[in-house]
């Protein structure tokens, strides 16, 4: 594939890490306005650096954009005449919706919007995939790009907010938890850098669980409560004081302000 990365700041640079170890391109070119942040790209085979974004585009056929979004509309209404038949066009902006990427360039070209999240640049990214009719057919170069990045998974546009929350803030929210147990076995007499490897290794533990082996979360719970044990005691005065309800309402909480910024 012929690849370039419009705007190669962190995530445009965690994308062309992946692309670059899985040797998923013929042809990579990373564009950036300051060479020099990304000057050691220069000596992976295959790579090009350059300012010009129409140069990339005229030397590419799927086209990663990870601008800032108040640019994208600029960027696009500078190369959108170097378009052709050939070219699949994928968005990383947040809330810069399909439609509005048509009103610019039309509705001829196959385009992507894509919802990494901050795992991108350890290659463990939940990212969220969907598309134009026209792009229908080509999500799996997408998926192709992604999945070297960790996992996919496609969606309706309509849930794309919903997924920003669940995926993108999640990151957030998990933080937050693995901070809590840190903190509380800190209580519990542990080191604080040993309580947080213990943390980080068991929340690592708990997630490889579910997906490796197609389980449910209250079928592992099952596996380690007991009658009267330590962890349905600490469990139940966990939802006494609100847990799973607070999880909700936070995610309801950041939804309804992502849809707030959407108007404004």
């Amino acid at each position: 594939m012929r690849i370039a990365i419009i705007g190669t700041g962190n995530l445009g640079l965690s994308i062309a890490k992946g692309i670059v170890l899985n040797q998923t391109h013929t042809s990579l070119y990373l564009t950036k306005r300051n060479l020099a942040a990304i000057e050691k790209w220069k000596d992976y085979e295959a790579v090009t650096l350059t300012t010009d974004n129409r140069e990339a585009v005229q030397n590419s056929d799927i086209l990663i954009f990870a601008v800032q979004p108040n640019q994208l509309e600029e960027i696009l209404t500078e190369v959108r005449d170097l378009f052709t038949e050939k070219h699949v066009l994928i968005s990383t902006i947040t809330g810069f919706k399909i439609s509005r990427m048509e009103g610019i360039v039309g509705a001829d070209y196959p385009i992507i919007r894509s919802m990494p999240n901050t795992a991108i640049a350890v290659g463990k990214s939940m990212t969220c995939l969907c598309s134009n009719t026209k792009g229908e057919k080509r999500v799996a170069i997408a998926e192709a790009i992604f999945n070297a990045l960790g996992t996919t998974i496609a969606i309706e546009e309509e849930h794309m907010q919903a997924a920003t929350v669940i995926c993108a803030s999640g990151i957030a929210f998990w933080m937050r938890l693995i901070r809590a147990t840190t903190q509380g076995g800190v209580q519990l007499g542990f080191d604080a850098e040993i309580a947080m490897k213990m943390s980080m290794q068991t929340a690592l533990g708990a997630a490889s669980l579910l997906i490796e082996t197609n389980s449910h979360p209250e079928q592992e719970i099952d596996r380690v409560t007991t009658p009267r044990g330590c962890t349905i005691t600490g469990l139940n005065e966990m939802e006494h004081q609100g847990l799973s309800s607070s999880l909700i309402r936070g995610l309801n909480a950041s939804f309804e302000k992502i849809n707030e910024i959407s108007k404004s």
